[in-house]
């Protein structure tokens, strides 16, 4: 494992869910759906889209979580709550907040869906952090101890400061995992 880098467990960005700024939820997952039929060289699915700006950087991901918080009516309601948990507010009483703003409307309706699925996708992205970025000629023990130190589930590849690729969690863990079974 010394001399993985990586680039070498990375999933190209042509071999990934893109799309631009201003794509409908709906759009967006039916990009993703493709993309897991063609990507066959892992057995772990794409789990995200990346979301390019109109100069084809990369500026956000939609995971699988934060498309289904896109669900949710009261969507602004939860960046609320994350700003509460910073303030150290018990989750007890965060939970009986939702419990009470939730309880005044059904949560997942048609109609509701059909609004999620005209959502465009900078209103529930999420902004890559600085700590979400990691050269392609990094070694693979480095990129583990930054996948789990920041608790992501996958890194933006780079080289010379363009986006080439994403490491996912999921393959890490596969390779890893894998060359401790040949060592028994």
């Amino acid at each position: 494992m010394e001399h993985y880098l990586v680039k070498d467990l990375m999933v190209p960005i042509s071999e990934y869910a893109v799309v631009v700024v201003g794509t409908p939820l709906i759009e967006a997952i039916r990009v993703l759906e493709k993309a897991q039929e063609v990507y066959t060289v892992s057995k772990y699915q794409h789990r995200s889209i990346l979301v390019l700006d109109e100069n084809g950087h990369i500026v956000g991901k939609i995971s699988q979580l934060r498309a289904l918080k896109a669900l949710e009516p009261e969507f602004k309601f939860n960046d609320e709550i994350a700003e509460m948990r910073k303030f150290k507010f018990s989750e007890t009483y965060i939970a009986r907040l939702q419990d009470k703003y939730r309880s005044h409307r059904k949560f997942i309706t048609d109609s509701v869906l059909r609004e999620a699925a005209n959502k465009k996708v900078e209103e529930f992205m999420q902004a890559p952090s600085p700590g979400e970025y990691v050269a392609d000629d990094c070694s693979l023990d480095a990129a583990i101890l930054q996948l789990t130190a920041g608790q992501h589930l996958s890194l933006l590849v780079t080289r010379d400061k363009q986006i080439v690729g994403v490491l996912r969690i999921a393959d890490v863990f596969a390779a890893t995992f894998h060359k401790m079974m040949t060592l028994k």
